[in-house]
């Protein structure tokens, strides 16, 4: 794992250091007059500084070189951190395309609004998004494309950059878990990933895979999986995460992650050229893995952190579940299949039915499923996660405290509520079952499509017994990361964002 390490310095004038990178709202005024005498011949001739990173040759500055990248406007009511992020991805590939291995990341002319008190730390994080390379690629072309080894950053302190770092290392494996191509990241290898990425840290893991075990625990999973059964390489897993830390439990944190390492649609076949990118579905458990990588590496108090990730493939085959069938859940609920594209829901249902009922001995739980799950989350929300929460969850504002955090942290997210017609779109309809998984249109077409899978799982997680009213009402929220998951909404050739690292790290781990 190669990404740029985060360095607390004083000042600019780094000895080793090779460039000066300043992300900044004002081009002419650098808050530093060095920095603002070696910018102004450019300025005075070169109107594209004010609007692109521009590489400048500057005497004194370390390596000559000086990078200015414009944010553009922070004052208007719309504006927010993004702002920087984007313009540390711009300076930083300036830096690399430069040469540069060792630059320092500064960031000047940030308005006192709070919604940029994180600038600095956004724009590091910003370049770390735009360094990444595939796994492939760097076991193909070897770790020379990923050149840069450090960023300073001045004024940072030491926890500062250990938080960091701990972000920037679980967003760097949740990128690789979710931008690997379905054969390197085959279920069997997307473990292994896991096993080595937590390898003498402080989280235990354990993989199910005995197609036996899995059938019998988590039949629904076992259904997604059963034409895939048919190539060994295939098979699916169940990757299990804990960490617990010292001291006293004051919260316990409790993930379902989709991790479907390719998604044909089964039997409701993707066509029309929908399956490209499909390997990416399983950015979910790509995220929630990213996450226990950093919680791994930060080793907060106080919270304990328990984390499943149904890793299985979509097949199509002689053996591939079909819409009609009914499937009985563990806990109990006869599911009529509607559509075998609509399998996330089916891979984390059981798994959040176990969750569920060890949540109930737990210190303070709080339960979450992370997936890739709807195209309607995408048309509906856009670049944006789109969270929708229980009653428990709501009356403690966790999606609203997320989202609020993931604004000040480049990991925006909108908060929808959970309706009364998301719970009737899936009642049955008939008395053979119980429970409806989807009905046979695209999400994208179908009215609240990224809201109605929530109360699905929630009745096959068994949370449906455990809301406001209950006796003992468990918080839950289901964080749909389809429009935010990729950059740009290219699923088949953008880069994973790790949509959700930073803003659970913010909320939880700080």
């Amino acid at each position: 794992m190669s990404f740029p390490l985060a360095l607390p310095v004083s000042d600019w004038q780094v000895q080793d250091a090779d460039a000066v990178i300043v992300v900044t709202s004002d081009v002419s005024d650098l808050a530093n007059a060095a920095l603002n005498s070696a910018a102004a011949p450019y300025l005075a001739v070169d109107a594209r500084l004010r609007t692109k990173a521009s590489l400048l040759l500057a005497e004194g500055v370390p390596g000559k070189r000086l990078i200015v990248s414009p944010t553009g406007p922070l004052n208007r009511d719309y504006d927010d951190v993004r702002r920087f992020f984007e313009a540390g991805k711009a300076a930083v590939l300036e830096a690399k395309a430069a040469g540069a291995v060792k630059p320092v990341l500064m960031v000047a002319g940030v308005p006192s609004d709070a919604r940029y008190q994180n600038a600095l730390e956004v724009a590091y994080l910003g370049a770390c998004q735009a360094l990444w390379q595939p796994l492939e690629a760097r076991e193909y072309r070897g770790p020379a494309i990923e050149p840069i080894e450090s960023i300073a950053l001045p004024g940072a302190s030491d926890e500062q950059c250990r938080q960091l770092n701990a972000i920037a290392a679980g967003q760097y494996a949740a990128r690789d878990l979710c931008g690997t191509e379905p054969e390197r990241m085959a279920p069997p290898k997307f473990a292994d990933y896991c096993v080595e990425l937590f390898k003498d840290t402080c989280v235990s893991v354990e993989v199910v895979a005995d197609p036996a075990t899995i059938n019998k625990d988590y039949p629904m999973l076992g259904t997604v999986a059963r034409a895939s059964y048919a190539v060994e390489r295939h098979h699916p897993r169940v990757v299990k995460l804990v960490y617990t830390p010292e001291g006293d439990i004051e919260r316990t944190l409790m993930f379902v992650g989709k991790g479907l390492v390719y998604d044909t649609g089964g039997a409701d076949l993707k066509v029309g050229g929908f399956m490209a990118g499909m390997s990416r579905d399983k950015g979910g458990a790509a995220s929630v893995a990213g996450f226990m990588k950093s919680v791994a590496d930060f080793k907060p108090k106080g919270v304990k952190v328990i984390a499943y990730l149904a890793v299985v493939r979509n097949s199509i085959g002689s053996d591939c579940f079909v819409p009609d069938e009914i499937i009985t859940t563990r806990e109990g609920v006869k599911v009529r299949i509607g559509n075998t594209d609509a399998e996330g829901r089916l891979a984390m249902g059981d798994l959040l039915s176990e969750l569920k009922d060890m949540a109930t001995q737990e210190v303070n739980p709080e339960l979450f499923t992370v997936a890739t799950l709807t195209g309607h989350a995408a048309r509906a929300v856009g670049p944006y996660s789109a969270y929708v929460e229980n009653g428990p969850a709501r009356a403690r504002q966790v999606s609203r405290q997320l989202a609020d955090i993931g604004d000040l942290w480049a990991d925006c997210a909108e908060v929808s509520r959970s309706r009364r017609e998301d719970y009737d779109f899936v009642q049955p309809r008939t008395l053979a079952d119980d429970v409806l998984s989807s009905n046979n249109a695209p999400s994208a077409v179908t009215a609240r499509g990224h809201q109605f899978p929530m109360a699905f799982l929630a009745i096959v997680g068994g949370l449906d017994k455990h809301g406001s009213d209950s006796e003992l009402p468990l918080p839950y929220v289901h964080m749909d990361i389809a429009g935010s998951g990729v950059e740009g909404g290219d699923w088949q050739h953008g880069k994973p964002t790790a949509a959700t690292v930073s803003s659970l790290f913010a909320r939880y781990c700080r």
